[in-house]
């Protein structure tokens, strides 16, 4: 299973969207005695549960193909069979949402998949649309 290096607020990882229309800054954290990715977007801070690495790229392992990305806002629902419905389904290892901060739990399929590629654990589309991904 894929592990996640430690990396601190004041040297985060910088990256884009998967268009590359945007950037955003992500880095490691501890919070309630957890591994979290801190996702920085403007000013707006988005929280994941770093056990999210490894298990999405299980999940991509096992799928053994192409899966679309999917992006969506916590308030709305996120295409079966994406990525972000994957991030926030019952049957995924942590049994729900790895977006830990209420309001600001979606776009799971926007900023995990490009910190995946910047580990070298999956290739990653970045075209205008419709994005998908899958396992290295």
């Amino acid at each position: 299973m894929a592990t996640l290096p430690n990396r601190l607020k004041d040297n985060p990882w910088k990256l884009k969207t998967p268009p590359g229309t945007s950037e955003f800054t992500m880095h490691t954290d501890e919070k309630d005695g957890k591994m979290v990715l801190v996702c920085t977007v403007g000013s707006t801070v988005l929280h994941y549960d770093a056990k999210c690495i490894g298990d999405l790229h299980a999940m991509l392992k096992k799928a053994n193909e192409w899966v679309e990305l999917g992006g969506a806002d916590e308030q709305k629902p996120a295409k079966e069979g994406t990525v972000e419905a994957w991030g926030r389904s019952e049957a995924n290892p942590v049994g729900g949402w790895y977006g830990l901060r209420k309001g600001l739990r979606g776009r799971f399929g926007v900023y995990v998949p490009p910190l995946m590629e910047e580990l070298g654990l999956c290739e990653l589309e970045h075209n205008a649309k419709n994005n998908r991904m899958r396992a290295k």
